[in-house]
């Protein structure tokens, strides 16, 4: 237990962990965040089988020569919810990576673009592989991008 009272899961005890167990035990804050969300300002918010929503804070800090939001913002943003859907789906054990993403840009985010929110859901996950789409709007709904992924699924 850390000072907050939050029992924090040892390795042993994730590798135990379904993929959905996983998710879950990072938004109760029992497991660490990924670090590159520190880095891009962003992080899941929900997560459930087959269905993820990750939520981020483009700004500046994150802008391409041109003047916007760089698109690999808003495709890690995509890569990482579509990703955690189909690790939602996983049984303990397994594991995954992504092997193609495909992102269709729609509008330009800004500095005044505000939140957005990333939603990832499963296509189909099989023995070895799985498909999912993903949707990153902002904070009154509107598209901005969205993209598919296929992921090898892995069992060690």
């Amino acid at each position: 237990m850390d000072d907050s009272g939050v029992t924090t899961l040892g390795a042993e005890q994730i590798r135990a962990l379904s993929g959905l167990e996983f998710l879950q035990a990072i938004l109760a804050g029992r497991i660490p965040p990924p670090t590159i969300g520190q880095a891009l300002d962003f992080g899941p918010v929900e997560a459930e089988r087959g269905r993820v929503v990750f939520r981020g804070n483009p700004d500046g800090r994150f802008y391409n020569p041109i003047g916007s939001v760089h698109g690999g913002y808003a495709a890690t943003l995509l890569d990482s919810c579509m990703g955690c859907a189909i690790h939602s789906m996983l049984a303990p054990g397994q594991g995954y990576t992504t092997a193609e993403i495909k992102i269709h840009y729609v509008r330009a985010m800004t500095d005044q673009t505000g939140p957005v929110t990333a939603e990832g859901r499963t296509i189909h996950v099989g023995r070895q592989m799985g498909t999912a789409e993903g949707f990153l709007r902002d904070v009154n709904g509107k598209l901005l991008a969205h993209g598919t992924t296929t992921c090898l699924i892995f069992t060690p």
